[in-house]
């Protein structure tokens, strides 16, 4: 199985601008993110819109390819950099991961976890999710969550707390069931990916801004890994503060 894995980054983030380049102990958080993939992969690629992350890509040896400003998302730039990586490398891959631009906490453990979905030649496209610790990440109405079934195929994503626990004070939801946190990490059959391209939207995706939900409203299955790595997507100044409070290896 030939893997690529490609980090989709734009700089112009209208809550941080250019986080990808924010440092973060003495490196930019895209390099913290570069690293830990190339642990895993040996082909990983960034793939932006602004020349500024191709110099600060390029900065610390990294291999990066240019996108158009339209992408809508990290997918469709995962799309349109697919043909540009596969003439640079001359190789075909079977397999790409979507790997997030801003989850300085990546651990190579997830991206191992996350291929062995592939391991079943019926997985299509593979996620990762966490368990929530906290009331705080449950209740954010930015964390979005995920249920699924006793196969581990996804259900539903939403940014609201799911399952909802009829009757019971909100307090002690978590001691009712496990819920789960949905971390931006996508795998994908290289045909799947591609068949992504032209999807419409649909009310789920927008009622939600959650593009998985798509895939599942036209009948896509989305099998589901589970990490007990903790993970931070960094949207804010707050998430950089703490993210800047923490250790990281």
């Amino acid at each position: 199985m030939n893997v690529l894995g490609i980090i989709p980054a734009r700089y112009a983030s209208t809550r941080l601008l250019g986080k990808p380049l924010i440092d973060i102990h003495g490196k930019p958080m895209i390099q913290w993110i570069y690293e830990a993939a190339k642990k895993v992969l040996d082909h990983v690629y960034v793939a932006t819109d602004d020349s500024r992350i191709v110099d600060g890509v390029k900065n610390i040896q990294g291999k990066v390819v240019r996108t158009s400003p339209t992408c809508a998302n990290g997918t469709q730039r995962c799309i349109e950099s697919l043909p540009m990586i596969e003439a640079q490398t001359h190789q075909s891959f079977d397999v790409i991961l979507n790997i997030q631009g801003d989850e300085p906490l990546l651990h190579p453990d997830m991206l191992k976890t996350l291929l062995a979905c592939f391991k079943d030649p019926d997985t299509k496209i593979a996620t990762l999710v966490s368990p929530i610790l906290c009331d705080e990440d449950l209740f954010s109405g930015i964390e979005a969550k995920v249920v699924f079934d006793k196969n581990y195929h996804a259900l539903y994503f939403s940014r609201a707390p799911i399952p909802h626990i009829l009757g019971k004070d909100k307090k002690k939801w978590r001691t009712q069931c496990i819920f789960y946190k949905h971390i931006g990490l996508y795998a994908f059959q290289k045909a799947t990916l591609l068949s992504l391209k032209q999807l419409p939207a649909t009310v789920l995706e927008q009622a939600e801004s959650l593009e998985q939900n798509a895939w599942l409203e036209h009948g896509y299955r989305i099998k589901v890994a589970i990490t007990q790595h903790k993970s931070m997507s960094i949207d804010t100044k707050a998430d950089l503060e703490r993210i800047r409070s923490l250790k990281i290896n």
